[in-house]
């Protein structure tokens, strides 16, 4: 039995820490209604803009946006992954996505007037490296922690997630709101929000990068050839060995499947709480912080439960949990109270589902290709998230019920239940020639 060094495993929990200030300071809060006022501000008299002589209505400038940063992961998530596992330098990588991605953040900060253009390239770039920077974060998890620590490693490294993102949103929630007290501008706050997000991602990225250790890589690069000819060979061999895979082939899809009813929940849940129940900011914004801080008690919690009823059985929990929410927001949610009761049971459940996920998926993972298969775990994840809210936008087409619309998400679990029952964990480690989860 090998032994895993605590103080790895420590600076591994930090990265979570790090970069969860990006996705929630400038993903989920702040970054997408400035872009749309800088893309305001460039608009002509009709309310356009032409950016490479294309035609967008400045106000869906941050959805396209976010549509483009998707399919540019597609593609540079595998390349990553396979550079990540082909090389000897893995630690060195995630260090200069990291601050490759902070850099980009950090010089939001010169956003100003109409430069919406500039900011669309700084947010592809920050939102790619984080992307890729996750790929490589992830794969260090086999490496790190044992079969027996993988459930309770991943469920801190979520809960510290939350706390690190959720102290710094509070604080800059708390400098936009006091902004005109302190002398700033609006625009300024917000501005001096991104860029601490990229400061806080450079800063705090520097644990991890001191404290994992690289690993031999499986195998040597022929001479005079290139990283990324080596990469693509060994990426194209992955995919073709997956199939011979049929248990982890069928987790992604299951994985698939539920996630991307979660995401389309805490990409939508704003717009349900505003234009179905007409709550004003200051409420959704609250709904955003009991959700982060219900989270760490949630990861935890679920890693308790694993322990219990084993990781596949405690996601399944989850996926139950989530369904009733769903029928609560249809049947019961009218008040901002009961907003924010359903933004706590969201937070509860969403870091067990995901950082369970993450710890079983690891099992399934051949030995050295860990960076390629997290890369295709993490495309099942961005790459596909636009379905749920295409289905959302469907029924909420044809129904005119937001309602009806949330409650239309719950086909996504039930499916995505009955395919996770049908997979197998310890025979998915053993096809992949690991040692099986405990439970």
């Amino acid at each position: 039995m090998p032994s895993y060094s605590r103080r790895e495993q420590r600076g591994w929990l930090f990265y979570d820490w790090a970069n969860s200030a990006f996705y929630t300071t400038v993903v989920t809060l702040f970054f997408g209604p400035y872009l749309t006022s800088l893309a305001q501000k460039a608009a002509d008299a009709e309310g356009f803009v032409r950016p490479l002589g294309v035609k967008l209505a400045a106000v869906s400038v941050w959805p396209y946006l976010v549509s483009l940063s998707v399919l540019i992961q597609v593609f540079i998530l595998p390349l990553a992954g396979a550079i990540a596992d082909y090389g000897n330098r893995k630690r060195e990588l995630l260090g200069a996505l990291a601050w490759t991605g902070a850099a980009a953040t950090t010089a939001m900060y010169w956003l100003e007037g109409d430069m919406y253009l500039l900011g669309c390239g700084l947010f592809l770039i920050a939102n790619s490296a984080f992307g890729a920077s996750i790929v490589v974060y992830n794969s260090f998890l086999p490496e790190i922690a044992g079969p027996e620590q993988r459930d309770a490693v991943s469920s801190k490294g979520f809960a510290l997630g939350y706390v690190g993102g959720g102290v710094l949103l509070v604080a800059n929630i708390f400098l936009y709101q006091q902004a005109p007290s302190l002398g700033l501008s609006e625009a300024l706050a917000v501005r001096i929000s991104l860029a601490s997000a990229g400061l806080w991602w450079a800063l705090f990225t520097v644990a991890p990068v001191l404290t994992l250790k690289n690993r031999p890589p499986r195998k040597q690069r022929r001479p005079g050839l290139s990283y990324g000819k080596a990469a693509l060979g060994e990426l194209a061999q992955s995919l073709r060995e997956i199939k011979k895979l049929p248990q982890t082939l069928r987790f992604l899809l299951a994985y698939l499947v539920y996630n991307d009813a979660i995401q389309t929940i805490l990409a939508l849940a704003s717009q349900f709480g505003q234009q179905e129940l007409k709550l004003p900011v200051g409420a959704l914004t609250t709904a955003i912080l009991i959700a982060q801080f219900v989270g760490i008690g949630g990861a935890m919690f679920f890693n308790w439960v694993a322990a219990r009823v084993g990781n596949k059985n405690a996601v399944m929990v989850t996926l139950v949990i989530y369904c009733a929410v769903l029928i609560y927001a249809y049947a019961g949610v009218a008040t901002a109270t009961e907003f924010y009761v359903m933004a706590g049971a969201v937070g509860g459940v969403m870091g067990g589902s995901q950082a369970l996920s993450r710890s079983i998926f690891s099992f399934m993972i051949p030995k050295g290709h860990e960076a390629e298969y997290y890369s295709i775990y993490e495309i099942s994840d961005k790459g596909t998230s636009w379905v749920g809210p295409l289905f959302f936008g469907l029924a909420l087409q044809f129904t005119g019920s937001y309602r009806l619309s949330i409650l239309s998400l719950i086909v996504f679990f039930v499916v995505g239940m009955l395919l996770l029952a049908t997979v197998n964990v310890r025979t998915a480690a053993l096809q992949a020639g690991n040692e099986p989860p405990p439970r």
